[in-house]
């Protein structure tokens, strides 16, 4: 993979950064859900009183809403079905996550299915995905380009290919102080004042949660016009 970080990437630009972050899994239910982030560097918190959650080093992952998919055209200016050329979809989307060291290492595998209009011929085509690391839900930490490629036999309409993304996670930097911890993990018993209140819900608490979040983000990179297509589709 080659790292590649531009400001003008379309899945960066404003209006586009809620939609570009939708689809990875909620942060608290996947947290719980992710394959391999069991164990070690886990907080399971059971305050006893019906509050049970677990918060873990390991990025949430999935795909951002409008690059699961592309489409390519043989003309540049015509998007009717006439002109369509490729269309590929992104799907089977796994991770697995090791938190044992100092660098949490995520990695995502993925199938892309693709099909063509014109069986004609043997053909070979390759397409451009990006894996983003984001943290609190709008800082981008990293991110790099792959490519995977397809292969379709003469008279194949259907190709299918697999693909995989890794990516490091500062493991200080997605672990929660100890002061945050202390508050979120103390026992509270029945009949005191705070016994029923969420500790997940104070504001300070929220927002150390927040910043030891991360995210790994798979999807194909888009031009601008390829994302504007599956946004008015």
């Amino acid at each position: 993979m080659r790292e590649l970080v531009r400001a003008t990437d379309p899945v960066f630009e404003d209006g586009f950064l809620m939609m570009f972050r939708t689809r990875a899994l909620p942060v608290l239910a996947a947290m719980a859900a992710l394959a391999g982030c069991a164990g070690e560097g886990e907080l399971v918190l059971d305050q006893g009183v019906g509050i049970t959650s677990v918060l873990t080093t390991c990025p949430a992952v999935g795909i951002p809403d409008y690059t699961g998919d592309v489409t390519t055209f043989r003309s540049g200016d015509d998007r009717s079905l006439a002109s369509l050329d490729v269309s590929a979809a992104i799907t089977n989307l796994r991770s697995t996550c090791n938190e044992a060291g100092a660098q949490v290492y995520s990695e995502a595998t993925f199938e892309v299915h693709a099909r063509r209009a014109d069986v004609r011929g043997a053909r070979t085509v390759t397409l451009p995905y990006f894996v983003t690391i984001l943290r609190g839900g709008s800082a981008v930490v990293s991110k790099r380009v792959g490519e995977v490629t397809l292969t379709f036999a003469d008279g194949q309409e259907r190709a299918m290919a697999t693909a995989k993304a890794g990516s490091f996670v500062n493991r200080a930097d997605a672990a929660l102080p100890e002061d945050i911890r202390e508050k979120i993990t103390r026992r509270r018993r029945p009949g005191e004042v705070d016994a029923a209140l969420d500790p997940l819900a104070d504001p300070e608490v929220k927002a150390a949660i927040a910043r030891t979040r991360f995210e790994m983000l798979v999807g194909f990179q888009l031009t601008e016009d390829q994302l504007a297509y599956n946004v008015r589709r």
